[in-house]
């Protein structure tokens, strides 16, 4: 059987290494020392330990510096708030990573509201958010996971008067990449758990993004040959990393984005840009 036409992401990789590389040493130019990325852990999610490989592969790729603050997952509110109001407000510190799903007991929206909205690099935060929201993404540090969405939904497509479906509205992926996408101009459907008739909905529009977090989400039955599909699930089944749609679509639509392999490859690279933006606004501003 067919692979269909997975979108590539090699050269959009290699642009932005490219562009970081060149950023940080256009930065290190004028000031020798700079702020490090501080990736901060309250959880044994397993989950995270993926990501932090990640992300501090990527740091040793590019040559920047990370520090890994741990906190444990039994940390109290109290404290977490405390370790990133201490992280915002030191000069050492130019960016910071709240590694997400945090320990059960912990309320994730008041820990990103402790963070510095300049410090955000993965904009989740209600500074950042609220730029998005108002159409103001010049200003914020725009989320990677959404962000890496709409990149690769661009090599296929113009966004602007396209007919999109977004299927999961969660805050870390969904949310942000709605406002995104109605920013570009894209005419939105969301869809829910409750959607009716979502066959014959979805057979109007042409680029459908995952992000519920479900695996085989939608399957072959649901999509039709010009559909593109952006799929930012994230999903364990059977120790093997998989995305919210069914792999047996993929010889069915026009292009699809694999897991992994697609908006995941994206995302390190673009936290990373944000953490380049947020290095010039320190350094712009005495840390």
């Amino acid at each position: 059987m067919m692979e269909g036409n997975p979108i590539l992401t090699k050269p959009l990789v290699q642009a932005l290494r490219s562009e970081i590389r060149s950023a940080l040493a256009e930065l290190r130019q004028r000031q020798q020392a700079i702020g490090l990325l501080a990736l901060v852990i309250a959880s044994e999610d397993p989950a995270i330990q993926v990501y932090l490989a990640s992300q501090r592969r990527i740091a040793e790729n590019l040559g920047l510096p990370v520090q890994v603050v741990d906190v444990g997952p039994e940390v109290t509110q109290a404290a977490l708030t405390s370790t990133l109001t201490e992280l915002s407000a030191s000069h050492q510190v130019a960016g910071i990573v709240l590694e997400l799903p945090l320990a059960g007991h912990l309320d994730s929206e008041a820990a990103l509201s402790a963070i510095s909205g300049h410090k955000d690099v993965e904009g989740l935060g209600p500074y950042n958010l609220s730029l998005l929201a108002a159409g103001r993404e010049g200003e914020a540090l725009l989320a990677p996971t959404p962000l890496a969405c709409l990149t690769l939904a661009e090599t296929q497509v113009a966004l602007q008067g396209t007919r999109v479906a977004v299927i999961g509205s969660g805050r870390t992926v969904g949310k942000p990449l709605i406002w995104m996408l109605l920013n570009r101009g894209a005419t939105v459907t969301v869809c829910t758990p409750h959607t009716r008739d979502l066959a014959e909905l979805l057979s109007e529009v042409e680029v459908i993004f995952l992000a519920a977090g479900k695996p085989k989400l939608i399957g072959p039955e649901l999509v039709r040959p010009h559909h593109v599909i952006i799929d930012a699930g994230i999903n364990f089944v059977e120790d093997r990393l998989v995305g919210d749609a069914d792999a047996a679509l993929y010889p069915l639509v026009r292009s699809y984005s694999p897991v992994p392999g697609g908006v995941g490859t994206l995302t390190g690279l673009l936290l990373f840009r944000n953490y380049i933006q947020a290095l010039r606004w320190g350094m712009a501003h005495g840390g």
